[in-house]
């Protein structure tokens, strides 16, 4: 089986192909805006792969033969996060994205899987599951519920699957600096003695970008079950609660300023995904 993965150099992407890796079955192509020589520089694994540097703002005829004629698509890629709020989503990430997917289905792609965000879902509280209706308030959001409703349409006329992988928090190795972790790791490094935060009485949805990884390739390596999935831990957890677990597992000190910033607007206090969906999946 061949498989297309996008986004490959990124924070999700890398440890999607070290998890395919390690199963020895697969033949992989890999793309990322990264050329090849600095691709394999910063992420040695990729040599283990068939790497093809594109920016899918360049488009190309057909990318279904550009790219090999791949029996999988995991389409992870995406620009600019984590600026949630930025218009580019919309004006450069949503069209280019969108484009892409289309060329690919119109010249013989029918199976993928593209990676969502809990975003969609808006200033919705509580357990939020598939089947709830959107309402992001974010342009990222947007541009991603905007880009899954338009490849639903296209089903109309084209056969194949789509898996829409809903993922919530992730953290782990290579997390991004403007994160809570990342920022936590930074001050940890600089010896601070406190680290800023906000009150942490937020309960959200934290899942190991390992186990994510782990989750997507099984996510797309199957049809049984299709459309939209949540990809989560289905437990809610106090920011506070996890940022203290996460010091404790590695006996780091460090005081914790609560109450230094504000709360997201664009995040509601309280939400985690259900994962009645993915874990029905898992069990087929």
């Amino acid at each position: 089986m061949k498989i297309l993965i996008t986004g490959a150099t990124g924070f999700i992407g890398r440890h999607v192909v070290e998890n395919l890796l390690s199963l020895g079955t697969y033949r992989l192509i890999t793309t990322a805006t990264k050329s090849k020589e600095e691709a394999n520089n910063h992420f040695p694994l990729l040599k283990k792969t068939e790497y093809i540097s594109k920016d899918l703002n360049q488009k190309e005829d057909n990318y279904y033969a550009f790219f090999q004629r791949p029996d999988v698509l995991i389409h992870l890629g995406w620009e600019g996060l984590p600026n949630y709020n930025e218009l580019f989503h919309i004006e450069k990430n949503l069209p280019a994205n969108f484009n892409f997917i289309k060329n690919m289905i119109e010249n013989g792609l029918d199976n993928i899987t593209i990676s969502g965000t809990c975003f969609e879902y808006g200033i919705q509280s509580g357990c939020l599951h598939e089947n709830m209706i959107t309402a992001p308030v974010t342009a990222y959001g947007l541009a991603k519920d905007t880009l899954r409703k338009s490849i639903e349409l296209l089903q109309s006329k084209y056969r194949f699957d789509m898996k829409w992988i809903r993922l919530f928090y992730l953290y782990g190795d290579g997390q991004g600096r403007k994160t809570l972790l990342g920022q936590l790791e930074e001050a940890i490094k600089a010896n601070q003695k406190e680290f800023n935060m906000s009150k942490g009485e937020q309960l959200r949805d934290y899942i190991s970008v390992d186990h994510a990884a782990e989750l997507i390739r099984k996510i797309a390596l199957q049809n049984n079950v299709t459309g939209i999935i949540n990809c989560c831990s289905g437990k809610p957890v106090s920011v506070r609660s996890f940022v203290e677990e996460y010091l404790r597992e590695r006996n780091i000190k460090i005081k914790l300023n609560l109450g230094y910033y504000h709360y997201q607007d664009h995040e509601p206090l309280a939400f985690w995904g259900d994962n009645t969906k993915l874990n029905n999946l898992l069990c087929k």
